[in-house]
């Protein structure tokens, strides 16, 4: 089994990264990674370049999904819908139960 690995997107908070990484959970942030105020698209190709599932809030990325563009994987909540730790105990549930393979042009919602 391939763990996923995450890269979370611009307007995610800090907090859902650190709560991950306690868990020893592979994650990249889009400051991090240097693409504060990127395109989707960019941050699609970034992802798909180190072979992770892009978490969002932004649906946006659902309609590239919607476009068939491939991509390893994109995890979803909706903005305001969830708290940092419910959000955090659905991503650690996905990285449990999943692995790359089954990410792979697949959406998950948390």
């Amino acid at each position: 089994m391939v763990r996923i690995r995450f890269h979370l997107d611009e307007q995610v908070e800090r907090s859902i990264a650190e709560g991950l990484r306690r868990r020893n959970i592979d994650v990249t942030t889009t400051p991090e990674a240097g693409l504060l105020g990127a395109s989707d698209r960019a941050q699609l190709a970034f992802a798909i370049s180190q072979q992770r599932v892009i978490f969002t809030q932004d649906d946006d990325f659902l309609a590239i999904h919607q476009q068939g563009l491939e991509h390893c994987g994109i995890v979803y909540s909706h903005q305001k819908n969830r708290s940092i730790g419910e959000i955090v105990r659905g991503l650690i549930l996905i990285w449990e139960v999943l692995d790359s393979s089954e990410m792979e042009n697949h959406v998950e919602f948390v």
